[in-house]
């Protein structure tokens, strides 16, 4: 079995329908209730598993996404448009010779960090939204994200608006963290001028 034939049934290069299945059509199958729990379940799940196993950086990011958003969304709107270019790239370059070889990584690494960074989106706005309740805590953020990824999932509009801003978010937040580590805006690594050392 080829790895296009991993993706249809017939052996096309379709990446919507994945093992004879279109998960698309069986989400709009559903109920707008059993949406809704499918939408907060797996945003909950991404985001428990990603700060979880990433909590030093998973955290940093959601507390620069929450401290300068605008900034966070400048970053990541085009960032987000990249990633999404080169998952459309990598999907049509699964039909030609050299498209395993070029696009299974293309698609493979965005269905890695889309999810990734829109969990960790919806988690800082879920968790801004929970502190203006007075409930300023990462699993309440988390949780109030996952209420937000359940909106999102009753339909393509709201799916497309509430998603779209958390993976801007969450790109530009992360894009922000890769790219200052280690550098004098991390406190730890500030040096002292010889004029004012003790």
């Amino acid at each position: 079995m080829w790895p296009t034939e991993l993706y249809t049934a017939d052996g096309g290069s379709s990446i919507a329908r994945v093992g004879g299945v279109d998960p698309i059509e069986t989400i709009g199958s559903l109920g707008p209730l059993g949406r809704f729990g499918l939408g907060v379940a797996a945003v909950v799940l991404v985001a428990v598993v990603v700060l979880g196993l990433l909590h030093g950086y998973g955290n940093r990011t959601v507390r620069k996404c929450r401290r300068s958003p605008v900034i966070s969304f400048c970053f990541g709107a085009p960032s987000a448009l990249v990633l999404g270019l080169l998952t459309a790239a990598g999907v049509l370059m699964l039909g030609t010779e050299v498209g395993v070889f070029f696009g299974v990584p293309l698609v493979v690494l965005s269905a890695t960090v889309f999810p990734t960074v829109t969990a960790i989106g919806l988690t800082a706005i879920g968790q801004s939204i929970a502190a203006r309740a007075g409930q300023d805590r990462l699993p309440v953020g988390i949780l109030v994200g996952g209420l937000l990824g359940g909106v999102a999932a009753l339909s393509v509009p709201t799916a497309i608006v509430i998603g779209g801003i958390g993976a801007a978010l969450g790109t530009g937040a992360s894009v922000r963290i890769l790219l200052g580590a280690g550098g004098a805006a991390d406190p730890d690594e500030r040096t002292i001028p010889p004029a004012n050392q003790i």
